[in-house]
């Protein structure tokens, strides 16, 4: 006897999906929150994978001295990474989505209407997004940015453009860090602990 699956949105071609991202500035925790709700996806026997932070593999420069180059390699790669994860697993989680992403680019070049089109369209894909709230300046981590003004900056940003794009947006509660995953399997309706099997079912 198996336990019962997790009813989770269909797709248009009738598969079951679910794409979720936490949008926020580096440095915020959003790595080490995928990580743990991943984990706790698993346990609830979903099929998932995560779409990692992609401005790392940029062979451009990126932070404070990035350029339109390199920011629109980062954005139209993070498209192409999620198109490949969510062919193969029912449930991702992205690290980031394509709006904070293009946050970095527009804080240093400006909006551009041909992204503006894309970012636009692309964010209708996500089921549900989350804020990430600075509650500490970043650490050195080996690529991100330390200085906590372009951290502000790109916080301040990325509010801009959800305000923008009319983009819906679940915060997470600064004072209560530990409660994040549970906040956001509450918000996707999801159980915070696996299904358990009947064992009497049927007798």
């Amino acid at each position: 006897m198996s336990a019962p699956r997790i009813a989770l949105p269909l797709d248009a071609s009738g598969r079951r999906r679910l794409k979720i991202a936490f949008v926020g500035t580096h440095g915020v925790g959003k790595t080490t929150l995928c990580f743990d709700l991943a984990a706790h996806l698993k346990r609830l026997d979903l099929a998932v994978d995560l779409v990692k932070e992609v401005a790392r593999r940029c062979p451009l420069p990126i932070n404070e001295e990035t350029t339109l180059d390199a920011q629109t390699w980062i954005l139209h790669s993070q498209v192409a990474e999620e198109i490949a994860v969510m062919a193969m697993h029912e449930v991702v989680v992205c690290d980031r989505s394509v709006l904070d992403n293009y946050a970095y680019l527009v804080a240093r070049v400006g909006r551009r209407p041909e992204l503006d089109a894309l970012v636009g369209e692309w964010i209708k894909g996500y089921d549900a997004l989350f804020k990430v709230p600075v509650i500490q300046p970043p650490s050195f981590d080996g690529k991100r940015a330390v200085s906590r003004t372009f951290q502000l900056e790109i916080d301040q940003t990325i509010d801009e453009l959800v305000r923008a794009f009319a983009v819906p947006v679940i915060p997470l509660n600064p004072a209560n860090r530990e409660g994040w995953v549970p906040a956001v399997l509450e918000a996707l309706n999801l159980p915070l602990e696996p299904p358990q099997i009947e064992l009497f079912e049927g007798q």
